[in-house]
């Protein structure tokens, strides 16, 4: 069954470009992460599914529900995190996420406890008074205190220090572990890398990737690094090439295994590794292949 399902979904603000064409699914119970840089287009998709804004054409449905039609139904079924949290700055921070349960009708102060608990926040704190990251601990805990279907999360650890990112993505792994989907935007690629099943790539509004997390790290392309070779490398299929100060060349090669060492071979190299690229490599290397 799938969560989330677009057709060509596509939104312009006058002549602006927010998104173009995205087809994308998202399966129940998947952890899926959606990559891209600021202005790629990422809000604008979270905020189309929601219907806090109406697409230009195309199509989208959340829970098979219609995100034009059925946005009531379908906000009261999910947990949304905005990227930028804007709160009452006069309020304490109890009274902040009372107010959010009970906008839905619901008491979920026993759950708000243990979340604040896990997450390290003083309640009795005026919001004027928090940092940035503790802002975003009052957000998290106002989209996950009532326990939705959906979580639909815009850069969720913007802010927060390392130890509290890992107990945010235990919280989801718990949740998921529960039966609910979670679908997060980021352009920190090792969280991607490390907690979804499957991931988007998106590009000046467009999608120009989808697949599992391991096979986009993979996608048949090598990191490759030579040290002290003898002679000249010839190779097709070299994605990117540097080479520093003291000789060693570093690429990214996506072509035949047999050409790749009989090249390395020729190079007659004091060294060298090929391994598989982290995330950050095959970002720039979808980001950067016009070059």
């Amino acid at each position: 069954m799938n969560v989330i399902e677009t057709r060509n979904l596509t939104k312009y603000y006058g002549k602006s470009r927010g998104i173009d064409c995205l087809s994308i699914e998202v399966k129940k119970g998947e952890f899926f992460g959606f990559i891209g840089p600021n202005g790629a287009g990422k809000s604008t998709l979270i905020r189309t599914l929601l219907g806090l804004i109406h697409a230009t054409s195309g199509e989208g449905k959340v829970f098979g529900l219609d995100i034009n039609n059925d946005r009531t139904e379908i906000l009261s079924r999910v947990g949304y995190l905005p990227s930028e949290i804007s709160l009452y700055s006069g309020m304490r921070v109890k009274d902040v996420i009372t107010l959010s349960a009970s906008l839905r009708k619901l008491d979920c102060s026993e759950e708000a406890r243990l979340l604040c608990e896990r997450l390290e926040l003083d309640i009795d704190k005026k919001v004027s008074e928090l940092s940035l990251g503790n802002r975003k601990k009052v957000g998290i805990i106002c989209a996950l205190q009532h326990k939705p279907d959906l979580y639909i999360l815009d850069e969720p650890t913007s802010g927060l220090d390392p130890l509290m990112q890992k107990e945010l993505y235990s919280i989801l792994e718990e949740r998921r572990n529960d039966g609910a989907t979670v679908f997060l935007s980021s352009h920190v690629l090792s969280e991607i890398g490390k907690y979804c099943d499957r991931a988007a790539v998106i590009k000046e509004g467009k999608l120009i990737a989808c697949d599992r997390v391991e096979r986009l790290s993979t996608k048949g392309t090598k990191r490759v690094v030579l040290k002290g070779i003898k002679s000249p490398l010839v190779l097709d299929g070299i994605r990117s090439f540097a080479e520093d100060d003291e000789g060693v060349i570093s690429f990214l090669y996506s072509g035949e295994s047999a050409k790749l060492i009989n090249a390395i071979s020729s190079t007659a190299p004091d060294d060298f590794t090929v391994t598989d690229p982290d995330m950050d490599e095959i970002f720039i290397h979808y980001y950067g292949e016009d070059k």
